[in-house]
């Protein structure tokens, strides 16, 4: 299947030039995965992959190695992976390094720091008709400025 740009893609790629981590949320089935998919270098699927579940009760420090920006699909699945990230990103002190993506809040129980100066939030919403155009912004039929 063929992927449309969307006018979030371009808001992902500013979003990483300045924050070291950016969480991508959204409805279940809007496109966070596939948005992010484009530009990850690299990808852990906590819902899917074993591999990952088992690393992260190894060792969670080993998911977030690999090529940047890499990708944390249903992070919410290991919550914990937050502070280890905001962690990485102090230490690294790099912008661009991982893409968080969920549909879902994770449990209260785990304490997380806001991420304030480490995450920036990216709000997606599902696939609108003026996603996808060739003139980001311009009404498809109508030419006109939206």
């Amino acid at each position: 299947m063929d992927y449309y740009k969307r006018f979030t893609d371009s808001l992902l790629t500013e979003r990483l030039l300045s924050s070291g981590a950016v969480l991508i949320e959204g409805a279940n089935g809007c496109g966070k995965t596939e948005t992010a998919m484009q530009i990850s270098a690299s990808v852990a699927k906590f819902d899917t992959d074993e591999q990952a579940r088992i690393m992260m009760g190894i060792d969670p420090k080993m998911i977030l190695v690999g090529a940047t920006p890499g990708l944390l699909d249903e992070w919410q699945e290991h919550p914990q992976i937050w502070n280890y990230v905001r962690r990485e990103v102090d230490d690294r002190k790099q912008k661009g390094q991982f893409i968080l993506t969920g549909s879902s809040t994770p449990d209260d129980e785990v304490r997380r720091h806001s991420g304030v100066g480490r995450f920036s939030v990216i709000k997606m919403r599902p696939m609108s008709r003026h996603d996808g155009t060739k003139y980001p912004g311009i009404h498809p039929t109508k030419h006109c400025v939206c």
